[in-house]
């Protein structure tokens, strides 16, 4: 009596998620560019807010690493100096030479394997689409490192 005939669709995942950009798996397929959903005021303040913070906390962290950087070797030499520690500059002069060699090597290439090339499309089409929200936070990125 009424026998009901349930069909069902198969998705496969591993094929939706390849043509998917990476910003829409992390947001939810529903999120397109920020310009379909908010207006240009509401865009530029958004990307001021985040771009503000970052290059502030960018800041501070960026004086912060500085410091421990130049106040390690500044000790590195006061020890050196007084003789707790002995510095073979004929090792760190041929290290040097050699992570030259290998930078200029790894230079002279010029191929971005392809995972990095379709890592940089997608930015680029993210910042095309959303470039008013891109603005804001460029801006707000160099207000917070200057304050």
């Amino acid at each position: 009596a009424g026998a009901k005939d349930d069909t069902f669709s198969v998705l496969d995942l591993a094929e939706y998620t390849k043509n998917r950009p990476w910003w829409r798996k992390i947001f939810a397929p529903s999120s397109g560019s920020s310009a379909e959903k908010y207006n240009v005021a509401t865009q530029l303040v958004i990307g001021g807010v985040t771009g503000w913070c970052t290059g502030f906390v960018f800041q501070k962290v960026g004086k912060l690493a500085a410091t421990a950087v130049g106040g390690g070797f500044f000790l590195l030499q006061i020890a050196n100096h007084t003789g707790y520690i002995k510095v073979d500059w004929n090792l760190v002069q041929r290290d040097m030479d050699k992570a030259k060699q290998q930078l200029s090597f790894h230079r002279s290439g010029n191929k971005m394997p392809p995972e990095v090339k379709s890592r940089v499309d997608e930015v680029i089409i993210f910042l095309k689409k959303n470039v008013i929200l891109t603005g804001g936070f460029a801006g707000g990125f160099l207000l917070g490192m200057a304050s």
